[in-house]
């Protein structure tokens, strides 16, 4: 006898499933690809593309029309130039028609005028070319309404020139001047330190923080609600106090340690090296350790309690029962609160750059994404130094879930 054989392939209502599954699965797709994965794509691409602020319009040709001298030797000018110093625009050409009551008297090549129109084809522009085109007229009427006159009418231009930002040319030169000397290195290892000591410090911190408030006791509402408020606070503020609470010259910081004999002079704390880059780290702490606070808090109070009484009766100490109990049910949400938090401190850019502005040794990726992009008006090294930022938070994700999670599902 011959057994049975299973049926092989797809049925019509698993595939029926699967399409319906695509179907509800698009716009999540859509929404997901629009914001995060297209904008993405863009960045990578103006990586490699020597990119400046004075690229985003393509070149064009620009014309300014004016009316010059007087009497005998009154004349229209067209100012014609290519907006672009590198690049050649193709197929420039120039046209107007001239007011009612002007008489042009003769017009140089390249234009021609028939009658009261003008044209003008200039063929190509190099960059950063300019032309000027002078027409003697004479005005049959007003002369103090001839000026408005003849600029009443717009120039109509033509020509187009390659784009920086849509040709096909790529170029490495972004990524050479980004990994140029030493200063990257050196702005790389502040990220690290500022990175990795404000995660560890901002989940210990959160730790113990949920250590103390895991009782119950009389206002623990209130402690709990003030414990929030570094994270929920405006970033602007928080900062804003912290620059003047330890200014030099008026910081209450300051006058107490003074005044207390602990410092024979001021402290320029977010001014000094390395005191500067210590404190923002200090900052990082303070203000994200509730956000720890809450989710080690939450997993604390679903550990069953029947564990810590069992403990007791054996006579541990508290230390044991904090080390052997606790941390191991911990361990999985402290390890994606590390993950979550190191890639947010990683990206943060605000706070150190509303306590520093990136000055006294503080100057992380992030910050020299903004400077590249913007202070240097250079978009492409800046959009160079972000990919660098995605290309270290890809290798620490593959590192730590290759070798640090050893929680399930992660």
């Amino acid at each position: 006898m011959s057994s049975a054989t299973p049926p092989t392939g797809t049925g019509a209502l698993a595939k029926r499933e699967a399409r319906l599954a695509w179907t509800l699965l698009a716009p999540t797709i859509i929404s997901v690809s629009l914001v995060v994965i297209l904008p993405l794509l863009a960045i990578i691409w103006i990586s490699f593309k020597p990119f400046t602020l004075s690229d985003l319009r393509p070149p064009a040709p620009i014309v300014r029309e004016s009316l010059r001298g007087s009497g005998d030797d009154l004349r229209i000018e067209y100012r014609l130039r290519n907006s672009s110093q590198e690049f050649a625009i193709d197929g420039v050409t120039l046209s107007d028609v001239l007011p009612d009551g002007v008489i042009a008297g003769e017009v140089a090549a390249p234009c021609i005028l028939d009658g009261q129109d003008l044209f003008c084809d200039f063929g190509a522009l190099e960059g950063g070319q300019r032309e000027r085109i002078r027409i003697p007229v004479e005005f049959d009427g007003d002369p103090d309404a001839f000026e408005e006159l003849a600029e009443a009418s717009e120039p109509r231009l033509t020509g187009s020139g390659p784009s920086v930002l849509t040709n096909f040319e790529f170029s490495l030169e972004n990524f050479a001047r980004v990994f140029d000397g030493d200063e990257f290195w050196g702005v790389l290892g502040v990220t690290l330190f500022y990175t990795v000591f404000g995660t560890i410090g901002a989940l210990v911190m959160g730790l113990f923080a949920a250590l103390l408030l895991n009782k119950s006791f009389k206002g623990q509402g209130f402690i709990r609600g003030l414990y929030l408020f570094p994270y929920v606070a405006p970033v602007i503020a928080v900062a804003f106090t912290w620059v003047t609470l330890f200014d030099p010259f008026s910081g209450s910081a300051n006058a107490l340690l003074v005044q207390m004999g602990l410092s024979s002079e001021p402290i320029n704390f977010f001014g000094e090296r390395p005191l500067a880059l210590i404190m923002v780290t200090v900052f990082e702490i303070w203000r994200y350790f509730p956000l720890s606070f809450l989710f080690i808090l939450a997993r604390m109070q679903s550990i069953d309690s029947s564990m810590y009484e069992a403990a007791d009766m054996d006579g541990a100490s508290p230390f044991q029962k904090f080390w052997l109990l606790s941390i191991p049910q911990l361990l999985g949400i402290l390890s994606v609160l590390f993950l979550l938090r190191f890639i947010w401190t990683f990206n943060k850019f605000d706070d150190i750059f509303l306590l520093t502005g990136g000055n006294a040794g503080t100057r992380t990726l992030t910050v020299n994404v903004y400077e590249q992009a913007f202070a240097v008006s250079n978009i492409g090294a800046g959009a160079a130094v972000a990919v660098v930022i995605l290309m270290c938070l890809i290798a620490f994700s593959f590192v730590f879930f290759r070798f640090i999670s050893r929680e399930e599902g992660l």
